[in-house]
């Protein structure tokens, strides 16, 4: 079955019941997941910041993932969605929120990582069948890809020094390994139902494979550290 473009919320009440409940999916997934993380690790990173520089770039960080958040919430409204299914206090987020935060290398490190992940995330959606949803996407990319540079150019200050080496380094071993999970299961039933309708178009372990390459090419040969090993695959 080949899926129309829908181009407005008012058409997708037209649309199967599977594909409606398979945007809202993402659609809650990501408002979700941006809160979460505006709230747990950029706006805590502005007191962890060194310099008034930082400082600025952070709250920079912090206001664009709240606006995250607030883009993903609007289209959950229009689209009737339950607030409960896009609230923190009644959805778990990702596991990768789990992570304790408490140094300024760990964010620098998180913004490195996780949001080229995220990056990945979003390239997925730029073609999106449901165009709202790819709108959001389009918008969404620059910043995403703000912060991963963000994560990139202090991590690069901070690796020419000893120490500062061995703390980004000590980072990077407890955060990477849990990053492979972000992309969801192999062989997942979810991610089927995407690809089948065109919002999605690669399989979570395309997207995790690309994501390793991408990983290494950063954090070895940009930053000259180590990448952990990690499992190919994820249950």
């Amino acid at each position: 079955m080949i899926t129309p473009e829908v181009k407005t919320v008012a058409d997708l009440a037209q649309q199967p019941e599977e594909y409606r409940q398979a945007v809202a999916k993402i659609v809650a997934s990501h408002a979700v997941n941006e809160l979460y993380g505006a709230q747990v690790f950029d706006e805590p990173a502005i007191a962890l910041a060194p310099t008034p520089y930082a400082k600025w770039l952070t709250c920079r960080v912090a206001m664009e993932e709240y606006h995250h958040h607030i883009r993903f919430k609007e289209l959950a409204d229009q689209m009737g969605l339950a607030p409960a299914r896009y609230d923190p206090a009644h959805k778990k987020p990702l596991s990768i929120f789990q992570f304790p935060l408490s140094t300024w290398e760990e964010f620098c490190v998180i913004k490195l990582l996780a949001d080229l992940a995220e990056i990945l995330q979003v390239e997925d959606l730029l073609h999106c069948s449901f165009h709202p949803l790819r709108n959001i996407a389009r918008i969404t990319m620059p910043e995403e890809k703000f912060h991963a540079q963000f994560g990139l150019d202090f991590c690069s200050e901070l690796v020419k020094t000893e120490e500062g080496r061995r703390r980004v380094q000590n980072a990077i071993d407890r955060y990477f390994p849990m990053l492979p999970k972000f992309f969801g299961a192999d062989n997942s039933k979810n991610n089927e139902t995407f690809r089948r309708f065109g919002l999605k178009k690669r399989r979570n372990e395309e997207m995790r494979a690309d994501f390793l390459v991408r990983a290494r090419e950063v954090v070895e040969h940009k930053l000259g550290l180590r990448l952990p090993e990690v499992a190919a695959r994820a249950a």
